[in-house]
């Protein structure tokens, strides 16, 4: 299984172009069922074990309708560790965004669970202190995501839009995100995930999930990738800076983001 992990997945000329234009890919059997059910079912149960959110969901607010959450799961797992670092997904994202290498960011566990509310519209970077746009969020299903569980959807070609990059998400970031889209005719692309199947996302890519309306937990691992030169930019809202301090402490602005934190995990 480790090997799977690492083993390199070619990416196409075609492939390369499509995620240009459109801002993100969806790539069909990345990693084979073994490999998901083995290390799926760590990433499921540290999730739930490490949880802090005990309101019922019926008393919660839309952003935590959404999902459980748990990040840098790979600081209290071996085994976790071992996913997260695989250099197949790095590789991926490596070759999609045009570097030698890449760092981790930071991992992040998404857990929607049964009746869970819609994830809303919104573009990652809003939330990074990063002196470029090369950065990348691999979205891993744990389990096949068929359209009443909420699969992720996105707004094919909006990463060359900035209309709406200052918002939060937010039920604001919804609406407004939601209607922009339709205005400028970026099309919605929710198609369902198979087993094995995998995605890659821009930082500027708008997105969104429906809810969750089957009786099963949607549950997700991501990782979000960045050039391995990406230096720190002074944060342009609180929500950058408290991600810088969160997930590249002691990093500076204006120099590459080379913390304990944020390893290469693939290339030189």
């Amino acid at each position: 299984m480790p090997a799977a992990l690492d083993f390199p997945h070619a990416i196409s000329p075609a492939i390369l172009e499509r995620y240009q234009r459109d801002g993100f890919v969806r790539l069909p059997g990345v990693l084979d069922r073994y490999t998901v059910a083995h290390y799926g079912a760590e990433i499921t149960r540290l999730t739930l074990a490490l949880n802090t959110m005990n309101t019922p969901l019926a008393e919660r607010s839309t952003y935590d309708r959404a999902f459980l959450q748990v990040m840098n799961l790979w600081r209290t797992s071996d085994m976790v560790q071992r996913f997260v670092f695989g250099q197949r997904l790095a590789g991926i994202a490596a070759a999609l965004m045009g570097v030698r290498a890449v760092r981790l960011y930071h991992d992040q566990s998404l857990y929607k669970e049964p009746s869970g509310g819609i994830t809303p519209a919104h573009a990652d970077q809003y939330y990074w202190p990063m002196a470029s746009d090369k950065a990348i969020t691999v979205w891993v299903p744990l389990q096949p995501v068929p359209a009443e569980m909420g699969p992720l959807a996105f707004y094919t070609g909006s990463h060359r839009t900035a209309l709406g990059r200052d918002l939060p998400i937010s039920d604001e970031s919804e609406a407004q995100i939601t209607a922009a889209m339709e205005a400028q005719g970026f099309a919605l692309d929710d198609q369902p995930y198979a087993l094995g199947d995998v995605s890659f996302h821009a930082g500027w890519t708008f997105h969104r999930a429906g809810a969750n309306v089957s009786d099963r937990p949607r549950s997700v691992m991501t990782m979000i990738y960045m050039d391995a030169d990406m230096r720190l930019a002074e944060p342009v809202n609180h929500m950058q800076a408290a991600d810088r301090d969160q997930w590249c402490p002691g990093a500076v602005v204006g120099e590459v983001i080379d913390t304990p934190l944020n390893p290469v995990l693939f290339g030189a």
